[in-house]
C-alpha cells in the first residue's frame, strides 16, 4: 500500500491507497516542529481504526509546499514504515513538459493538480484550488503546464479585513441570501463571498480569452463546493485532487531506495 503525505501551509493530509481505492484520508494541523514520532503516534491510532497496520505500508510519496516540514516528514517514513519517500519536485518525470520560467519555483500542488486533473478530464484545463491561497493552473491540450495566477485565500482575507479595521469582527464564511448587507455582518459576508465568485468568474474569463479556446474547470479544495455553488463556470469538483496527482507521480517514477545506514539498522531489528 503507498502513503501519501500532502503538506499543505494550513493541514498536513495523510493517506493510504491500496492500488483500488483510498483506504484512509486523515488531516492534522501544519506544525514544522512536530516530530516524526509525534506523526506516528497519531497516524498509528488512524491505521489502526481502519484495520490497516504500519507492515502494510510499502512506499510512500510526499508533496509538500513547507519545506521546514519535509525533514520530519521523511523521518517518518524511513524509521516507522521503513520505506524511502519520493519527494515530488519539478524534476521528476511527470509525463508532461513545466512551460513556465523558473520550473523549480512552482509549488508541488500546483503540478499535482495539473497532473491529476489533465489525466482524469483531458484539456485545455484550469483547476482552481482554494487552499491557504487561491490558485487558478492552465493545462494545455497535451497536458503541459503553461503557469496561472495565486491570490489571498479566502480565509486570509477574512482575517486581514477583521484585523485592519477595528469595528469589523470576525466572520466565517457562507452563502448569503442576498448581495445587498442590511448590517455589518451580512455586508462582509456578501463582500466576501460575491467578491470572491468575481474574482474566480473574472480571471476564468480572461485566462479563457488570452488562452484562446474553451477551457474546462475543475475545482478543488475545501471550500470548493461553497464557491461552486455561486457560479456556473465550475463544471467538475474534486477535494481528493492532489492526492491522485501524489499517486499518480509514485506511478510514474521510480521508488527511491532507503539510505544504506538505515537498510542495516532494519536488518538488525
Amino acid at each position: 500500500m503507498l502513503l501519501v503525505i500532502d503538506a499543505g501551509n494550513t493541514n498536513i493530509v495523510f493517506a493510504v491507497h491500496d492500488g483500488t481505492v483510498w483506504r484512509g484520508v486523515w488531516r492534522i494541523r501544519t506544525d514544522a516542529q512536530r516530530t516524526s514520532d509525534e506523526y506516528a503516534v497519531w497516524l498509528s491510532s488512524l491505521l489502526s481504526l481502519c484495520d490497516l497496520k504500519r507492515e502494510q505500508i510499502t512506499g510512500a510519496v510526499i508533496g509538500t509546499v513547507v519545506p521546514a516540514a519535509l525533514y520530519h516528514l521523511r523521518r517518518l517514513c524511513r524509521d516507522w514504515f521503513h520505506v524511502e519517500p519520493l519527494v515530488a519536485r519539478a524534476s521528476l518525470d511527470w509525463g508532461f513538459a513545466i512551460k513556465v520560467d523558473q520550473p523549480g519555483e512552482v509549488g508541488a500542488d500546483r503540478l499535482l493538480n495539473a497532473l491529476a486533473g489533465h489525466r482524469r478530464f483531458g484539456g485545455p484545463l484550469i483547476v482552481v484550488d482554494f487552499g491557504t491561497a487561491t490558485t487558478f493552473d492552465v493545462v494545455d491540450g497535451t497536458g503541459a503546464y503553461l503557469g496561472g495566477v495565486i491570490c489571498p485565500g479566502i480565509n486570509l482575507s477574512i482575517e486581514a479585513l477583521h484585523q485592519a479595521a477595528a469595528r469589523l469582527p470576525r466572520i466565517g464564511i457562507g452563502r448569503p441570501q442576498s448581495v445587498i448587507g442590511r448590517s455589518t455582518v451580512p455586508a462582509m459576508q456578501s463582500g466576501i463571498y460575491w467578491g470572491y465568485v468575481g474574482l474566480i468568474e473574472g480571471l476564468l474569463a480572461r485566462i479563457t480569452t488570452e488562452f484562446g479556446s474553451p477551457m474546462k474547470v475543475v475545482a478543488t479544495g475545501g471550500l470548493a463546493p461553497l464557491f461552486a455553488e455561486g457560479t456556473l463556470m465550475i463544471e467538475h469538483i474534486e477535494p481528493d485532487l492532489t492526492l491522485d496527482g501524489l499517486r499518480m507521480l509514485a506511478e510514474r517514477n521510480p521508488a527511491p531506495t532507503l539510505p544504506r545506514e538505515r537498510t542495516r539498522l532494519i536488518e538488525h531489528e
